[in-house]
């Protein structure tokens, strides 16, 4: 005699109880079964808020001059609010991007914390010093003015080109490591959107990208190789990054040397381990020593459980 799966087993008596349930209640039913998370994904989903605060923060305050505190106060989960953020100097075209950027994170958290419960905002460090000690790492040695994001447009296009990348190869890495369809679902279009942004940020520095960033006589191309080279390095797993203008026998094809979209031999994007991403957000290379634009670490079992064994 043939024994029924579990799974098989579950699935037969809710379709029994459903028979005798009102067609409302069903369907209540129905769609919460369906959308049921695997608890092998839940950190998984959970560990890109950390990401995703930070976008929202930057991208907040850059366009509106205020953050979630005064926009979706309930998405911090009671967080403390970030430290630094600042109204940037934008000219309208550059604002209005930056402002749909914004609101998309919003939609970002949102659509996370209705998936799995998630965690609140961890303390963020928005600040020009934060950025300016990025971009000094980056080229090797201090600027002189130091960097400031919030300046100008093309600053803050640059600071822009540091974040959403970095989550977006967060979401590629996570994908196969996924179990439930619901949760394959929410990264796929998580990943999209953030994906876009990138290519949206990599395009408008692609247009300038021979311009020298002013006062510094260093090229936007010349920013970008130098912010991937220093991603690559604190990573610590090869080659995941790429600059606007690469060699050619590395852009597409290995014909190209204009690179406005950045990935590997074949032209896919490249992935990346919380791990890989925490040495990078935290500007030490080591997941188990906080800093750069998470002062006291980020937020969720995978990030918490570093610091934890540090």
């Amino acid at each position: 005699m043939m024994v029924k799966s579990t799974g098989t087993t579950a699935i037969f008596a809710l379709l029994i109880i459903l028979l005798f349930l009102p067609n409302s209640y069903s369907f209540n039913i129905l769609r919460d079964f369906a959308i049921k998370v695997p608890e092998s994904d839940v950190d998984l989903l959970e560990f890109p808020l950390n990401l995703e605060f930070l976008e929202a923060e930057f991208f907040l305050y850059g366009s509106l001059g205020y953050g979630l505190d005064k926009v979706a106060p309930n998405l911090t989960k009671g967080g403390p609010p970030p430290i630094g953020g600042k109204f940037a100097n934008l000219d309208h075209f550059t604002r209005d991007i930056i402002l749909q950027f914004a609101l998309q994170e919003v939609g970002h958290l949102r659509a996370i914390q209705s998936t799995v419960k998630g965690f609140p905002r961890p303390l963020l460090d928005i600040s020009a010093t934060s950025f300016a000690k990025v971009i000094d790492s980056a080229l090797g040695r201090k600027l002189n003015p130091p960097f400031d994001p919030y300046s100008n447009s093309l600053n803050y296009l640059l600071a822009s080109y540091l974040v959403p990348y970095v989550g977006l190869t967060g979401y590629v890495g996570a994908n196969p490591k996924l179990r439930g369809s619901a949760s394959k679902r929410l990264v796929a279009g998580l990943l999209g959107v953030e994906s876009g942004q990138d290519a949206v940020i990599r395009a408008l520095l692609y247009e300038h990208a021979l311009e020298r960033v002013e006062p510094y006589g260093i090229t936007v191309a010349e920013f970008t190789d130098q912010i991937s080279k220093l991603r690559d390095k604190l990573g610590r797993d090869g080659v995941k990054d790429e600059g606007l203008v690469v060699p050619p026998v590395r852009g597409a094809e290995g014909k190209i040397s204009g690179n406005v979209l950045a990935g590997d031999k074949n032209s896919l994007a490249f992935d990346r381990t919380p791990e890989q991403i925490l040495r990078i957000v935290y500007g030490s290379g080591n997941e188990h020593i906080p800093g750069g634009f998470y002062p006291k670490g980020a937020n969720g079992r995978i990030a918490r459980s570093h610091l934890h064994n540090a």
